[in-house]
């Protein structure tokens, strides 16, 4: 990469703080990690810290089944806090994937996957969530023109921004994901939620999508939500653009201003953090997670 475009590529730095707290020492059992980046041709990650306080008394790197780097820390000491505090500083080049090329017989909703393909979309493609009066289908399928063919680009952006301008997003700090169908219901949710709901939607009309946590850059005055925490978003895969990236909470097509760091086929293979500690129950005070993700200048 020459010096020109390597400096033309936005530079990101991203700070993820999560604090247990506990009402007396507690000890720690094993606490599996989700904080670097994947990295590829539009983001790579130029540097990566992590303090954890207590130090643990072993750390180590693994992939997972779908190739996303894990940390995995085992303590031998109890404490009252247990802190994780990740900073990594990445190159991020935003692809604008409306302007991404598909294969002519991807062009037009409904379209086959190649034979050689199908054995490993196949399980992004069979849904997940029960929809027994088929709510997710109708809701998918009200994007579906009735007067001729339905190109893939105009669907997938009209379901994407059919979320955001849709349904209300409502922070909430408590784990796990509503079912589509709940969802619909409610008309609001969180980043999660909304990536889960168009998940479902999309393999509603035969494409395979997956999962995507990671981080969102919020520009000054950008109109973004989901900001200072982790986020979520989802991709599909469309004959020859690849794995496209659809975030139906900020409207956003394609990979800009988002920090991917985990690709799942299901979300609950998605956490940033979790592990396990010993101790009373009325020992937990609770968690705090922090996330600022700025621009840096591109020679820093």
């Amino acid at each position: 990469m020459s010096p020109a475009l390597e400096n033309a590529i936005p530079r990101l730095a991203v700070r993820h703080v999560t604090t247990y707290r506990y009402r007396q020492p507690v000890a720690f059992g094993e606490h599996r990690m989700m904080f670097r980046p994947r990295e590829g041709h539009d983001q790579r990650v130029i540097d990566a810290r992590l303090e954890i306080t207590p130090p643990p008394e072993e750390i180590r790197w693994v992939h997972d089944v779908f190739g996303n780097s894990v940390g995995v820390a085992r303590f031998d000491c109890r404490a009252r806090e247990l802190r994780f505090d990740s900073t990594v500083r990445i190159d991020h080049a935003p692809v604008n994937a409306l302007d991404y090329p598909i294969e002519q017989d991807a062009e037009t909703w409904p379209f086959s996957y190649d034979a050689e393909e199908m054995p490993d979309l196949a399980r992004s493609i069979e849904r997940q969530y029960l929809d027994p009066d088929r709510a997710v289908d109708r809701w998918a399928r009200q994007f579906l023109r009735r007067d001729g063919p339905t190109a893939t680009r105009r669907l997938l952006t009209d379901l994407t921004h059919g979320i955001r301008e849709g349904f209300v997003y409502i922070a909430r700090a408590e784990r796990g994901v509503q079912a589509p169908t709940e969802t619909l219901k409610r008309g609001s949710g969180t980043c999660r939620d909304f990536a889960v709901l168009l998940i479902e939607a999309v393999r509603s009309l035969g494409l395979a999508a997956r999962f995507v946590s990671g981080y969102l850059y919020v520009p000054e005055a950008g109109g973004r939500v989901g900001g200072g925490a982790t986020h979520a978003w989802m991709r599909v895969y469309v004959p020859g653009a690849g794995w496209v990236e659809l975030d139906p909470t900020n409207g956003i097509i394609g990979n800009r201003d988002l920090i991917r760091v985990a690709v799942v086929r299901d979300h609950r293979h998605a956490l940033p953090l979790h592990g396990t500690w010993r101790g009373f129950p009325s020992d937990d005070l609770g968690m705090t997670v922090e996330v600022q993700v700025t621009a840096l200048d591109p020679s820093a």
